[in-house]
């Protein structure tokens, strides 16, 4: 009788630990799910350049980890944001609520970004910003969940007004166009410029995406300013730039330009754009160890020129990874990744950076010049620039 029960228990004990084993082999491979990150960015329109190399940065970062972040693989998940405010919050939630992503990285315009910021705090969805520069979403629409690893529109903006100044131009003109990113850039610039005795006679706005300028450049023409500073990206700015030297402007009132005017441009705008100044957080020939290998890196991997969109799009996975290599990859560990995030130093191409208590980079803004097809470094505009966070109170 002896023998079939301990038969029996060796048999349930080894049905217990097969049991376990599935268990244990179940959670391990739950543990190791792929993380969802979804790119809302745009693939049409004005933009869709910038947003290609935001996704490409990165990818970059993430293929140079061997495809994985604190050892999970990344999945990804794309919608166009068509860089229209009034779809964004229904093209933000189709990755949200269908795809159901751990993480959003976008986007490229700051009116379709503040309307993802909205959906990213009310769904308690991390969000990384890796390039829209809308001072509210590090200032009065800040949340723990929602980083920037790009700029804030007063960053560059308040960088050039000190060049302004420094150069003792005193009367000078604005012109951009009347969106957000266009309005707080000017803001940021005569905050400076005119803290530095300068006087912004008048600003010039025509609406996103118009390129008709014409009519703006007969006004600067007559209003003769010192000074013009201006604020476009994309497409529109390689028309504003061909356009303000056909008509003239280029030998008789020197232009300033928040450094989009002239990033992933230069080419396009052939011998127009030479000479001008730019302030931004990047500068094309950074002769770094950091910035060298980047750049070599993306030029092997994409057959394509480094710009500042492609080391946004990188650092933002550098913040994510900061996150997932602190709690090993475990995702349900909010908090403590968070947190982690918002202490990371970022070893970023255009030099580290850590973060300000809005989760908005602390920064050097350099001033660059356009020559042949780089923004060359000519000098730092303003060291370890902090955006404000007006109004941030989370």
């Amino acid at each position: 009788m002896s023998q079939p029960t301990t038969s029996r228990r060796t048999l349930g004990l080894t049905v217990a630990a097969a049991a376990c084993g599935l268990l244990l082999a179940g959670a391990a491979q739950a543990q190791q799910a792929p993380l969802k990150v979804g790119f809302m960015l745009p693939a049409t329109g004005t933009f869709a350049a910038l947003g290609d190399f935001i996704e490409k940065g990165f990818k970059l970062h993430v293929q140079e980890q061997g495809g994985k972040l604190g050892g999970r693989e990344i999945q990804y998940f794309k919608v166009d944001d068509e860089s229209d405010p009034s779809k964004a919050t229904d093209n933000v939630n189709k990755l949200i609520k269908r795809d159901q992503v751990d993480v959003i990285v976008g986007t490229v315009h700051s009116g379709v970004a503040l309307a993802m910021a909205r959906a990213a705090r009310e769904s308690n969805t991390l969000l990384i910003v890796p390039n829209a520069g809308a001072d509210a979403i590090t200032g009065a629409q800040c949340a723990k969940n929602i980083f920037r690893s790009s700029f804030s529109n007063w960053q560059p903006g308040y960088a050039a007004g000190v060049v302004a100044a420094g150069k003792g131009y005193k009367r000078a003109m604005t012109i951009t166009w009347n969106y957000a990113a266009g309005q707080e850039t000017v803001k940021g610039f005569t905050e400076a410029f005119e803290k530095g005795g300068g006087k912004v006679a008048k600003e010039l706005t025509l609406p996103f995406p118009n390129v008709e300028f014409q009519a703006l450049l007969t006004e600067i023409a007559a209003q003769k300013p010192d000074v013009v500073f201006a604020f476009f990206a994309g497409g529109g700015a390689v028309k504003f730039v061909k356009d303000y030297d056909a008509a003239g402007l280029k030998k008789t009132v020197p232009l300033v330009a928040s450094g989009f005017l002239t990033d992933g441009t230069l080419e396009a705008q052939g011998a127009s754009a030479q000479g001008i100044l730019s302030t931004l957080h990047y500068a094309d020939n950074i002769d770094t160890p950091r910035n060298n290998a980047f750049r070599k890196s993306f030029a092997l991997t994409y057959k394509a020129n480094a710009d500042v969109y492609a080391v946004q799009g990188y650092d933002a996975a550098q913040m994510l990874a900061a996150g997932l290599n602190a709690v090993k990859g475990d995702f349900s560990k909010r908090d403590a990744m968070l947190e982690a995030m918002n202490k990371a130093v970022i070893d970023s191409p255009r030099g580290k950076f850590s973060l300000s208590p809005q989760r908005n980079p602390v920064q050097d803004i350099f001033l660059r010049e356009a020559k042949g097809t780089n923004n060359e470094l000519r000098g730092v505009a303003v060291k370890a620039l902090a955006d404000p966070g007006r109004g941030c109170r989370g």
